[in-house]
């Protein structure tokens, strides 16, 4: 069965242009990854659940803080190389990356060690430029941020 995901682009103006809010997943397997690691804050819903709802509850879950109000603009669904598909919308506000608190889960590690740790779903946010945004992202939601580069 396949995975969908709802997620949120934050989004704001500075004198660079357009930056956008990109996550960077928690834990030892991402630790190095950098490139095609980040994403957008997003994460599963299921089938009947409203996937915007969904996208707020898990923008709060990661960052520790809620979405800002507003009109969100959806920007459709892409899928992603492991099969899940990604539905978002964007969202325009500020917040300070550095100040985040992501929720947490438990993790064995090393893998079949039966040792587990608890480690942060995303261990943190930066601001980047859409062009910057785009080389860190997962390939497959650079797709969004064009999106968002065409309707904003």
């Amino acid at each position: 069965m396949t995975a969908h995901s709802a997620g949120i682009v934050l989004h704001r103006e500075r004198g660079s242009g357009l930056e956008v809010l990109l996550v960077h997943p928690g834990g030892p397997l991402w630790a190095r990854r950098d490139l095609g690691a980040w994403s957008i804050p997003k994460g599963e819903y299921e089938p009947g659940e409203d996937p915007l709802a969904a996208a707020r509850r898990e923008f709060e879950e990661e960052l520790g803080t809620t979405p800002p109000g507003g009109e969100a603009l959806e920007l459709g669904e892409v899928r992603q190389k492991s099969g899940k598909l990604v539905r978002a919308w964007a969202l325009a506000g500020d917040l300070d990356a550095g100040a985040i608190q992501s929720n947490t889960f438990e993790l064995e590690w090393p893998p079949r060690s039966g040792t587990t740790r608890t480690v942060p779903e995303v261990d943190r946010a930066e601001w980047f430029t859409l062009e910057r945004a785009v080389e860190k992202i997962n390939p497959a939601q650079a797709t969004l941020l064009g999106r968002l580069r065409e309707r904003v």
